[in-house]
């Protein structure tokens, strides 16, 4: 399943252990100001610095990912627009990350705010992504694939919980963390039954965590109690090193290496990696807040 990975300096302390087939993750929540494409970066950058092999899809038109990876996202570029709609290959749109030569990424440009609109027409418009994907695993196979989604459940968001078969949802410790996680969940059960029902979800992943407060605290307790199984034991601080990396596109991991929350994401990286590698990825099909 492994690509050669000639040149590959990471140390055995560092390296990670890899899934026994490619795990297809989509980052998702609908509600804005969670830390999601912050989460979808710096675990890709993580689990690539560790040794294995990711590809990131940005699926947001906003291509803060793409940003955030250093890849080229201008209007012209092709990306992921040019797989859903005009049928190009993955590879021949994918770009290296500088962030290692294990993380490659398929950028979103500007025009893919059109396809929510171009998709409705297009037959079998939900598989469009996974179909794509099969195609090019079946001669480039990955460790990991992460999807980067906007913050809604509209079409691009529905092709990613299609083509994949795992979610994990950031949810940051404030007032109505929960709120939106309900649809979501809804969402997914449909995915669940009508397209894709190897769905499942698998990591919960809290974010914007402050020490300082018992509102955080407090929250991390409600949403464990909800997802007792799924929630990681990885806590991601509120940090403002966190939210500067992008502006120099990087990851926390290129900014500042060693600050809380780039230790945070490598260790939330550890724990998705061993959950994959050392047993099976924990699901959620019951037990969410109605």
């Amino acid at each position: 399943m492994k690509s050669s990975r000639s040149g590959d300096t990471v140390s055995r302390e560092t390296r990670l252990p890899p899934p026994t087939q490619t795990r297809t993750i989509v980052v998702a929540n609908q509600k804005g100001g969670v830390g999601k494409t912050t989460t979808a970066v710096n675990i890709a950058a993580a689990l690539a610095r560790g040794g294995l092999e990711v590809l990131v899809m940005d699926l947001d038109p906003q291509g803060n990912a793409s940003t955030a990876l250093g890849v080229d996202h201008h209007s012209g570029i092709a990306g992921t627009y040019e797989v859903l709609l005009q049928h190009q290959s993955i590879a021949s749109v994918q770009q290296q990350s500088p962030e290692s030569e294990t993380l490659s990424v398929v950028p979103a440009t500007i025009d893919l705010a059109a396809a929510e609109i171009e998709l409705v027409p297009q037959v079998a418009r939900e598989q469009r992504l996974k179909k794509a994907l099969a195609a090019h695993l079946r001669e480039h196979p990955v460790d990991y694939i992460i999807f980067d989604c906007p913050p809604s459940l509209g079409l691009l968001t529905i092709n990613a919980l299609v083509a994949a078969s795992e979610i994990l949802i950031p949810i940051q410790c404030e007032y109505y963390a929960l709120e939106g996680v309900t649809q979501l969940m809804r969402t997914i059960q449909l995915v669940r039954e009508e397209l894709n029902p190897e769905l499942d979800l698998s990591t919960i992943l809290l974010t914007m965590f402050d020490a300082r407060t018992k509102l955080s605290a407090q929250v991390g307790e409600q949403v464990r109690q909800h997802f007792p199984e799924q929630t990681l034991v990885t806590l991601i601080p509120r940090s403002v090193r966190l939210s500067e990396a992008p502006s120099y596109g990087t990851t926390i991991l290129g900014y500042d290496p060693q600050s809380v929350g780039a230790k945070a994401y490598v260790k939330a990286a550890g724990e998705i990696a061993r959950r994959g590698a050392e047993e099976p990825v924990r699901s959620a099909r019951r037990g969410w807040p109605q």
